[in-house]
């Protein structure tokens, strides 16, 4: 019997079979699930404006990081946009690209072909030190974890566990089921205990520790700059709410969702694992205040429309003439629809912006409207 963290972790990173080890790329039209880099490169092109200007703030060579990188598609886009339309910032880029798969880092210089040469490592953890930006799109939805469900007599944990022989014709193979038990660590109470939430009796949720855990590691790393995390998620009000009593954890397949589970039926992300992607909802709140206890302040919290909005109508020179070119070429576009469509990506996708020694600077990405849906 193990938990939902430890399946999760085995079935999505495991190097023989999890199943982002084995592939180097799992989304885009051929995938399970569409990503905004799938998109096309506007939305590098896009967060090569906000890199662009925080490179401003900082002085000397400025370290890019990318966490769950894949193949390197969206750095790859962010430079090719640098070089076109910020060659200063792009000459001081030294661009570190972080994925545990190593059959998706075999593939990371060829997709960055002409401007492989910023790159400067690629590796399965985060450098040791680095000041410039982190970026994150899309890692800590992805990230193992605990389920737990709330009954009259307290909080249980939800285990996976092998059941009993399916069928009672001589089919001896066992197939795996969830069970309930105590908490297997009492970090779970104690993470909602921190937030204040008391889940209601047959309340389902999530909890990821190990996003908590990741987070506080980055920011000390950074010695200054910024990280810049997109993600599906909601603050902790929202998404320990009954909006959400039955839990975040789904997959998706064939670009499917498998929608929340049915009481008595095995759920559909314990059906094929090493096959599928598991996802849960990211809790902000938690993010954040780890972060800003390692010295991070909050600089921006809100809807990828309006920080990809900002991007194309906010903020000050020299980016404004750069921006303005990249937004009348935008305008009308169906990439760019895609990207910020209410209901869509725009909105199911939040960005948190961080900042490490830098003050309370006024960003473009955050010019538009501060608001979360």
């Amino acid at each position: 019997m193990i938990t939902v963290a430890a399946f999760m972790d085995l079935a999505l990173y495991d190097r023989e079979v999890g199943y982002y080890a084995r592939a180097a790329q799992r989304s885009g039209r051929a995938g399970d699930f569409f990503t905004s880099v799938d998109v096309g490169p506007l939305f590098g092109e896009l967060i090569a404006i906000q890199l662009a200007e925080m490179a401003d703030i900082l002085t000397g060579d400025f370290d890019l990081v990318e966490a769950g990188a894949g193949n390197g598609r969206l750095s790859a886009d962010i430079l090719r946009a640098a070089r076109a339309h910020f060659p200063s910032f792009y000459d001081r880029i030294r661009l570190h690209l972080v994925e545990t798969s190593a059959a998706a880092r075999g593939e990371q210089r060829a997709t960055l072909g002409e401007v492989g040469g910023r790159l400067e490592s690629s590796a399965a953890t985060l450098p040791e030190s680095f000041e410039g930006a982190l970026v994150a799109n899309e890692l800590l939805d992805a990230m193992p974890v605990h389920q737990v469900v709330m009954r009259e007599e307290g909080l249980r944990e939800v285990y996976v566990t092998a059941s009993a022989p399916f069928s009672a014709g001589g089919d001896n193979t066992a197939y795996l089921v969830t069970v309930e038990g105590p908490p297997s660590t009492p970090a779970l109470a104690a993470y909602l205990d921190r937030l204040g939430i008391a889940l209601e009796p047959g309340w389902r949720a999530e909890i990821n520790l190990r996003a908590v855990d990741w987070i506080r590691d980055a920011a000390r790393r950074l010695g200054r700059g910024f990280i810049v995390l997109i993600d599906y998620g909601h603050d902790a009000r929202e998404l320990y709410s009954a909006a959400h009593a039955d839990g975040t954890l789904t997959t998706f397949t064939r670009h499917t969702s498998a929608g929340p589970e049915s009481a008595g039926v095995v759920p559909t992300w314990l059906r094929h694992p090493g096959e599928q992607d598991i996802t849960a909802h990211v809790d902000f709140t938690s993010v954040r205040a780890a972060a800003e206890a390692e010295g991070c302040a909050t600089l921006g919290f809100l809807d990828q429309t309006y920080f990809l909005m900002g991007l194309l109508t906010g903020g000050r020179e020299p980016f404004a003439v750069s921006a303005m070119h990249m937004a009348e070429t935008a305008k009308g576009s169906r990439h760019l629809k895609t990207l910020i469509m209410p209901g869509g990506l725009g909105s199911t996708h939040k960005v948190l912006i961080l900042g490490k020694g830098v003050g309370a600077p006024a960003l473009r990405g955050c010019s538009f409207r501060m608001r979360v849906t």
